[in-house]
């Protein structure tokens, strides 16, 4: 297995072409944040410490329900796949961390650590999958999984995700997404209650394989690949699920599995008060679970969930360490620039929520001035922390203009000769 890596000296020639313009934007920053008392330093310092895992799947070309077309230089395996996501944390560093996804990333545990390592990663949360038939499976999950009507169906969706806690385990991880597409697309074609108590009792026997140190993330989604209904469809199902399984279980907030107009971020507020705030896959929509770029059609609603985010950071809340990973499908893009963009997309609302007058704000809401309030937020908002974020890049090592520096080095041609093309669409996201 070859590493596959941008050159250093092709990061630090693209640095350089750039450093003069970001010590004068970092410099007239700083000087502005601190007529309102924001030290830019620390700022900065906190935004370097905020990562966000890359998803394996995400390096690869997505698609839509009726039709796949390949990209080029797409990674054959998960080694392939491990490669991409190295170059993304190269640039970036903001992404040290990669969410594996099983079976389709199952491979030797010594390898993948052996790999990852030279590569400068390690593992976040584990993703099983039990919304798709795997080759060698005796059970098929198209009437549903762990509440599938057949026990030995529920029994081997079950084992599955033991699975992959036991490789998980061996790899450093120390969380569980469970994910599941059962459901129903005809009124009548499930019983509602009986279904949700065969999926609780056998979460609850994925819970018990769980190591003292993890959790274990379960995920709603109000439709597909159900369309009438689904077993985890809303964050009150989840929240209900994760009290009944105990203090282990959480609840994982994708931003695309919501209705439009949902306010997402209130969501975000009550699942920290109750301490059942697992994590996020981030990503963006427009009109339903579309897995686009983080930040690429809502960014104010990016920030407003960060804001909350922030809010429970400054407080102080016990227990608050909330996982952060991205979930995204490109169709149309370089997937390793729209991660390399997300990242920074996700940064930039964590730095701007970072810069919300909290004392101001507080005092607004008391005094119910629903103006200034506000405007509090957009204050912090409309300020551009693109020089934060470009600071804290090159501070770590990464590239000033991600994107412009992986254009810059070629990697895309270069894996493109490498690896052998994909020939041909095919119908289908996977």
């Amino acid at each position: 297995m070859s590493n596959i890596r941008i050159a250093a000296g092709i990061v630090a020639a693209e640095n350089d072409r750039r450093a003069a313009a970001l010590d004068a934007d970092y410099a007239a920053l700083g000087e502005k944040l601190a007529r309102g008392g924001v030290d830019i330093g620390a700022i900065t310092d906190k935004v370097s410490e905020f990562f966000v895992a890359v998803p394996s799947w995400g390096v690869g070309t997505g698609g839509t329900r009726f039709a796949r077309f390949p990209g080029q230089g797409e990674p054959r395996h998960i080694f392939d796949k491990l490669d991409d996501c190295g170059v993304i944390q190269q640039l970036t560093r903001a992404t040290p961390t990669v969410s594996l996804h099983i079976p389709w990333d199952k491979a030797d545990p010594n390898e993948l650590k052996a790999k990852a390592e030279t590569l400068g990663l390690g593992f976040d949360a584990m993703n099983s999958n039990t919304f798709s038939d795997a080759a060698d499976q005796a059970h098929s999950y198209k009437y549903g999984s762990l509440s599938h009507v057949d026990a030995a169906t529920r029994a081997q969706a079950v084992d599955h995700n033991i699975e992959c806690i036991e490789l998980g385990a061996a790899l450093g991880s120390k969380a569980l997404t469970v994910w599941v597409g059962d459901g129903s697309n005809f009124p009548g074609q499930t019983n509602f209650t009986k279904s949700f108590e065969r999926y609780l009792a056998a979460m609850a026997e994925i819970y018990k394989a769980l190591p003292e140190d993890w959790r274990l993330f379960s995920e709603h989604k109000m439709y597909e690949p159900a369309f009438y209904s689904t077993v985890v469809q809303d964050w009150g199902t989840n929240y209900l699920i994760a009290q009944t399984l105990g203090p282990k279980a959480q609840c994982l907030v994708d931003l695309g599995h919501h209705a439009p107009n949902t306010n997402i971020e209130m969501i975000v507020a009550r699942l920290i008060q109750f301490g059942k705030l697992g994590g996020f896959h981030f990503n963006d929509s427009k009109y339903g679970d579309d897995d686009l770029d983080a930040g690429s059609i809502e960014p104010y609603r990016l920030f407003l969930v960060f804001n909350e985010l922030v809010d429970a950071e400054y407080r102080g809340v016990k227990g608050f360490h909330p996982a952060h990973m991205i979930d995204q499908s490109h169709n149309v893009t370089d997937p390793i620039e729209s991660l390399i963009s997300s990242a920074n997309e996700i940064r930039r609302a964590y730095a701007q929520a970072l810069l919300v007058d909290r004392a101001a704000l507080s005092g607004y809401q008391d005094g119910n001035d629903a103006l200034m309030a506000t405007e509090t937020l957009k204050r912090a908002y409309r300020t551009d922390v693109e020089p934060i974020l470009a600071e804290a890049r090159r501070r770590a090592g990464g590239a000033i203009d991600p994107v412009a520096t992986y254009r810059a080095s070629g990697y895309r041609a270069k894996v493109s000769a490498e690896r052998p093309a994909v020939k041909g669409g095919s119908g289908g996201i996977v």
